[in-house]
């Protein structure tokens, strides 16, 4: 029986989302025009940050898109801020969009380059608990210069091929066979137990490699949003930034990849599986007719990826123009080169990062409520109150914890941009700001890796088609993130209170960083001479 007009549009809204989500957006939807009317905007300013957070929380029930974009299209008709201040949010914040747009849409054109290195580095590397350290290594430097969920989507890639591959033969099929590899029902039985390590043995390497991203995220300007949204409101370029986030990224990545090795040699927190002998000696052959097949087409293209990528680590350490326009001259040249010229084939590259850079526009929609009914206000009024290293720990564990149940993104856009304010209004040094950005930006990237909230690469791989065949849970990413949430958090937090401050101001003296001194109000302009 078809349903009616009436029937259709309530079950087209949030289409696949449970029921109790739905109710639960429309309630919310319905109570904020109430408080707005009888408890005032400050107060329903609150309710609406809780609200966009459970959207965030709970974006594997729905993308945050919809559900964030109909409370921030809501706020702008109840005046809570108008849509000039999100414009000018958006604006000041065209760098960050330009870097979604173009860095992430350039590194899809190196795909197959880095599906090139991650197969010699699984096939090669024997030991498993080097192998682990080998993929935290590969996926901290490669996000540290690229974008942390190209680097994921690649790793999934490499794994998916590779599942696929020993998954039909297992069931007892050629390797180009046509073949369903969600579905166990054909796997020979002697071959199920061999299965079931191979997952547990991808799942290991799709978390380290998650974490990965992570540790090299924090460390440069290009490795997360959020990274190059602080780094423009300091003023720093790419080298600067580096150096200023060394006293705490250095530790954390020297922690994190001792956890990698830890976990797998004591097999603790669902780590320790082994690639079976008889799903390497598979692989390896399947490797063995691909090396055979590939042709001086196929080599000449990696060249020119090759060439590329050194010449996006170049440009980006010598600042040779806005992060977002060297992915953009990366596009040009590789996709001129290897022949990519057609729009469809173009159009592809930038589907991965536009409707990331759609919900970043939502956010400074709820970022411009926030600063309209300044919400934060008394929180870092309460931040800047504490003295010293507290201060800087303090934020550091403010960003941490609402980055782990949010989104790391949203969480620094807001307290950097009221830091930004109280270092205009005068009320910190310029010293002290760039501390406290510094712990912002560390603080946002190390935490939150707790939850697959907290991080985009982590959410990604979560909501990835390799996620039900490996068996990767919610709760079970959560339980092997627990080590590196532990280890590097705390470190993170040691490194924040002990090395940040006598660092930075060795640093100073060995003129390695300056004292980026702008008269207040003019700080983002800096950032641009």
């Amino acid at each position: 029986m078809s349903r009616s007009i009436p029937q259709e549009l309530v079950q087209n809204f949030l289409n696949h989302a449970p029921t109790w989500y739905k109710l639960t957006i429309v309630c919310f939807l319905l109570l904020n025009p109430v408080l707005m009317l009888t408890v005032g905007p400050f107060v329903t300013g609150w309710v609406l940050i809780l609200e966009f957070i459970f959207t965030l929380a709970m974006a594997l029930k729905s993308y945050p898109l919809q559900p964030g974009g109909l409370l921030a299209i809501e706020a702008v008709l109840l005046g809570m801020t108008t849509p000039e201040m999100v414009y000018h949010e958006t604006l000041n914040n065209f760098p960050v969009l330009l870097l979604l747009m173009f860095m992430v849409a350039g590194i899809y054109f190196m795909k197959d380059l880095l599906l090139f290195l991650f197969t010699k580095i699984l096939l090669g590397v024997k030991a498993k608990h080097w192998l682990a350290f080998v993929f935290s290594v590969m996926g901290a430097f490669l996000s540290a210069f690229l974008d942390a969920l190209t680097v994921t989507a690649v790793i999934i890639a490499v794994a998916t091929g590779f599942y696929s591959i020993y998954h039909r033969v297992a069931s007892g099929k050629s390797y180009h066979a046509s073949h369903d590899h969600t579905s166990d029902q054909d796997v020979h039985e002697p071959n199920r137990d061999d299965l079931e390590n191979f997952r547990g043995f991808l799942r290991n390497l799709m978390m380290h490699g998650a974490v990965g991203t992570a540790l090299g995220g924090v460390c440069t300007l290009v490795g997360e949003p959020q990274n190059l949204l602080i780094a423009d409101r300091a003023g720093w370029h790419f080298m600067e930034f580096l150096i200023r986030m060394s006293p705490i990224t250095i530790p954390v990545l020297i922690i994190g990849l001792t956890t990698s090795v830890i976990v797998e040699k004591m097999r603790w927190f669902d780590y320790g599986y082994q690639l079976p002998d008889p799903v390497r000696h598979i692989l390896e052959s399947y490797e063995m007719e691909q090396q055979k097949r590939r042709d001086n087409d196929d080599i000449a293209k990696l060249i020119v990826q090759g060439a590329a990528g050194i010449w996006l680590i170049v440009a980006l350490a010598l600042h040779l123009a806005e992060v977002g326009i060297i992915g953009l001259t990366v596009i040009v040249l590789i996709s001129a080169f290897n022949g990519i010229i057609e729009e469809h084939q173009i159009g592809e590259a930038f589907k991965e990062a536009l409707p990331f850079t759609a919900l970043l526009v939502v956010f400074f929609a709820i970022v411009a409520v926030i600063q309209d009914q300044k919400l934060f206000t008394h929180i870092i009024g309460y931040g800047l109150s504490l003295q010293g290293t507290h201060q800087i720990g303090m934020f550091f564990l403010a960003n941490g914890i609402l980055s782990s149940i949010s989104d790391n993104v949203f969480v620094a856009t807001v307290y950097i941009n009221e830091v930004f304010r109280a270092f205009q209004a005068g009320v910190i040094s310029r010293d002290q700001f760039d501390l406290l950005a510094v712990a912002i930006n560390t603080g946002t990237n190390i935490p939150s890796v707790a939850t697959p909230n907290g991080q985009a690469a982590f959410l990604f791989l979560l909501t990835s088609s390799i996620a039900p065949i490996i068996r990767l849970s919610y709760g079970r990413m959560v339980w092997m993130a627990l080590p590196y949430t532990i280890t590097m958090t705390l470190m993170g937090l040691f490194a924040a209170y002990v090395f940040l401050e006598p660092a930075t101001s060795m640093l100073y003296d060995m003129n390695l960083i300056h004292h980026n001194i702008a008269p207040v109000g003019d700080i983002g302009e800096s950032a641009h001479h």
